[in-house]
């Protein structure tokens, strides 16, 4: 029964019909308590109604100033390269060089790592605030809705959302800008939960992924359904993430104060360990997914 006291009224992204959606509940953690719904066809989940992020992200969203915010990365950009640089050496086993664009830049350190490594970097960010401190590393960034960019098409040889698919809206559109963007070859790598995972499932409302500026909730079959609808059929699926637990172990380095702070790597290496020996345990995921 749904008792939220709404009936949603949009059409399912990956299954583009209307009459699937069901009132799940709303959400319990940190109190947000968000009406969530879920496409029983496919299992997508989504926010209803809305939020409306023209007012989410402003400056105390990235200085970490707001109830829900971004961890401002410049303060520890020493230790975010760990994992920035890693990253861009595995994305370097599929795709050696390029066009690289990041969506949902922020201040640009990752692009700035991709630059040393070879790659051409342009992002896409919301935020003026920023977009601004990017700009003035010399990365060319765009300021807005990625649907909005200028960039051409048949441009990109990568393409990268760390945690910002589930932020985005009309999937469908963003997608399809995604393939009309991306050089034939060109992978296009999206990191979000994946809620098929047991711990998506174990946890339910309480789950730690239900914040405000998250609009849909993605699990990694109907991900690669709409990615494959797209023209990226071609997957590469970690369940878990797509770096070495050392580079976890030194980037976490950086909120340390104490020596006994050191006890928290072995929850980031149990649940490392998890991911990999049991594959759907948890419910990190990234996906690497190949234009035809």
């Amino acid at each position: 029964m749904d008792i939220s006291g709404k009936k949603i009224d949009e059409v399912c992204p990956v299954c583009n019909t209307s009459d699937h959606w069901s009132f799940q509940y709303h959400s319990e953690f940190n109190q947000f308590h968000l009406p969530i719904y879920r496409c029983e066809q496919c299992g997508l989940q989504t926010q209803f109604p809305k939020p409306n992020t023209n007012e989410m992200y402003d400056e105390n969203y990235y200085s970490g100033k707001s109830d829900y915010s971004y961890i401002d990365e410049r303060k520890l950009e020493k230790y975010h390269n760990y994992v920035w640089d890693a990253r861009i050496r595995n994305i370097q086993k599929f795709v050696p060089g390029g066009n690289f664009l990041d969506v949902g830049s922020s201040f640009g350190g990752f692009l700035s790592r991709a630059r040393k490594f070879g790659f051409q970097p342009y992002g896409v960010e919301v935020s003026e605030y920023s977009s601004n401190h990017s700009r003035s590393n010399g990365i060319e960034t765009f300021t807005g809705n990625y649907l909005d960019n200028p960039f051409p098409t048949h441009f990109f040889d990568v393409i990268t959302l760390i945690e910002v698919i589930e932020h985005m809206e009309n999937p469908r559109e963003v997608f399809r800008k995604f393939s009309d963007q991306m050089k034939s070859g060109g992978m296009l790598l999206l990191q979000t939960a994946n809620f098929e995972g047991k711990q998506a499932l174990e946890e339910g409302k309480k789950y730690h992924y239900y914040l405000p500026g998250h609009i849909y909730y993605y699990s990694l079959s109907n991900l690669k359904k709409i990615l494959k609808e797209f023209g990226f059929s071609r997957t590469k699926d970690y369940l878990g993430v797509d770096f070495p637990l050392s580079a976890k172990l030194l980037k976490s380095r950086g909120n340390f104060q104490t020596l006994w702070d050191y006890r928290r790597w072995l929850t980031i290496i149990s649940y490392h360990m998890k991911s990999k020996i049991l594959p759907g345990s948890t419910s990190s995921m990234v996906v690497y997914a190949f234009k035809d």
